[in-house]
């Protein structure tokens, strides 16, 4: 019996662990109309977040994958604006972990299933949104937006948050070769 309880407890555990350790949830759209071969240079626009030192770290991996890209940052008149923005929140989710299965299933519902103990926990979520808008037209060309579990280590939200925005920009510009 206790090697049940034991089994089921680890079995929550890592269920709970596993989506937490996961990647952030990467999407990218763009304008289908839009001809990206016309652009090779960028400017920020605004960099919008509640932490002033997230700031530069956002300049810096957004930089270094369009860099990657081919495409040259000027300080201003860029054929692209860029944009982004940082939002974290709570979230919350719930976790019910039985404590024994008794005599096993019956017809009648979950007869001798054992306690059952919920408990609620909470962790913030960081979504970072990157878009791109032709400086000419002011259009909305591209948007990419990571959604991801924050730590309490900041080393690892920055690591975290470069990974994220290096798949966001995997397969940009849309319609070209370069991977």
């Amino acid at each position: 019996m206790k090697v049940q309880k034991v089994g089921v407890v680890l079995m929550g555990m890592m269920l709970l662990f596993a989506g937490k350790l996961s990647a952030g949830q990467v999407k990218t759209d763009y304008d289908r109309s839009a001809n990206f071969a016309q652009y090779k240079t960028y400017s920020w626009e605004q960099v919008k977040t509640k932490d002033p030192l997230d700031v530069d770290r956002i300049k810096s991996a957004v930089n270094a994958a369009l860099a990657a890209k081919g495409w040259t940052q000027v300080d201003s008149g860029g054929d692209i604006s860029v944009m982004a923005m940082e939002i974290t929140h709570n979230q919350q989710t719930l976790n019910t972990y039985y404590d024994g299965f008794g005599g096993g299933w019956r017809w009648r519902g979950f007869g001798g299933l054992g306690e059952a103990t919920t408990t609620t926990e909470t962790y913030k979520v960081g979504t970072l949104i990157v878009d791109l808008f032709d400086a000419k037209t002011k259009e909305l060309v591209w948007r990419g937006s990571s959604s991801d579990t924050l730590s309490n280590n900041s080393s690892k939200n920055i690591q975290n948050m470069n990974k994220d925005v290096e798949k966001m920009f995997k397969n940009f510009p849309p319609g070209s070769s370069k991977k």
